[in-house]
């Protein structure tokens, strides 16, 4: 499958991303992770076929438009975003894969939307991160103040895309051929001011970087969890991230009513560093809700 860029307007703004497979064939809605953009799917996607895969740019992601002044980066937030590229699709049922970020948002659209959403596959992530409830406050307080100290900062400005390869490598661990498929997406040029050379600069909305104000607790993530109707597939590297170890991600898996857990030795982003060995397994998930070797 080749994947072709498209554009979208939807309430929040312009929405880019990159399209390809198989038109009336399963709808796939496919989710990247915090501050990655669509050319996270690319890999897998050459990988894939009898399907018809979207990968937008998340809202101040990618190519995409970033959210106006005032809003807040959330998941909650984004299950609207979601369901507004489906509605500009066209897709009234469909797929949803998640990477990471994607897939604690494909949580909570699952959660919301059964009607929608007919099976969905979640990478390196199952719901959302949680905070302890007596931190609700300290949390908020924080991000309240990185927010305000926020508006005086530079973006950091690259000589080349080569160093802003390097960056990201060290950054995340990934393979050259992969970070300079996010990188490259992800830059835009900027001019020299004064003194300043130019260079490049990540295009992602700097409101990322924000601690998020409010998050859910163990509870309520579990909760939301058992909510998820759909056949799902939920894809874990090992070893395990820290922001989600055993045995916390198995006990949130077998949460799942329809749920199938697999898990593959490798890394954060092993759809994009083992590409062929993901697709094997969720390949026929994706068009059927059976995952391969079930």
């Amino acid at each position: 499958m080749e994947l072709r860029e498209f554009q979208l307007d939807i309430p929040m703004g312009r929405i880019s991303g990159l399209r390809g497979g198989a038109a009336r064939a399963a709808n796939v809605l496919a989710l990247h992770g915090w501050l990655d953009n669509a050319a996270s799917f690319v890999p897998l996607a050459a990988h894939l076929d009898g399907i018809e895969l979207v990968a937008p740019d998340l809202p101040g992601h990618g190519r995409s438009a970033h959210l106006p002044r005032g809003a807040d980066y959330s998941f909650a937030g984004a299950v609207a975003t979601v369901l507004d590229i489906a509605d500009a699709l066209g897709w009234e049922r469909f797929t949803l894969l998640g990477h990471s970020m994607g897939a604690g948002i494909g949580s909570l659209v699952a959660a919301a939307c059964p009607g929608r959403i007919e099976r969905f596959v979640a990478i390196e992530a199952l719901g959302a991160l949680a905070e302890e409830a007596d931190r609700t406050g300290a949390r908020l307080r924080e991000a309240v103040a990185a927010q305000r100290a926020l508006a005086g900062k530079r973006l950091r400005v690259f000589p080349d895309i080569a160093t802003a390869v390097r960056a990201r490598m060290h950054a995340n661990g990934l393979s050259e051929p992969a970070a300079r498929l996010l990188v490259e997406r992800g830059l835009v040029r900027v001019l020299g001011e004064g003194e300043s050379p130019g260079g490049y600069a990540w295009s992602s909305d700097p409101r990322l970087t924000l601690p998020t104000m409010v998050r859910m607790t163990e509870p309520q993530v579990r909760d939301l969890v058992r909510a998820i109707a759909c056949p799902t597939l939920v894809l874990h590297a090992e070893p395990a991230q820290p922001y989600l170890p055993e045995p916390l991600r198995g006990e949130r898996a077998a949460l799942l009513p329809v749920g199938t857990l697999r898990v593959m030795p490798g890394g954060h982003h092993l759809h994009m560093e083992q590409s062929a060995e993901v697709a094997a397994v969720i390949g026929g998930f994706l068009e059927t809700g059976v995952p391969a070797g079930a």
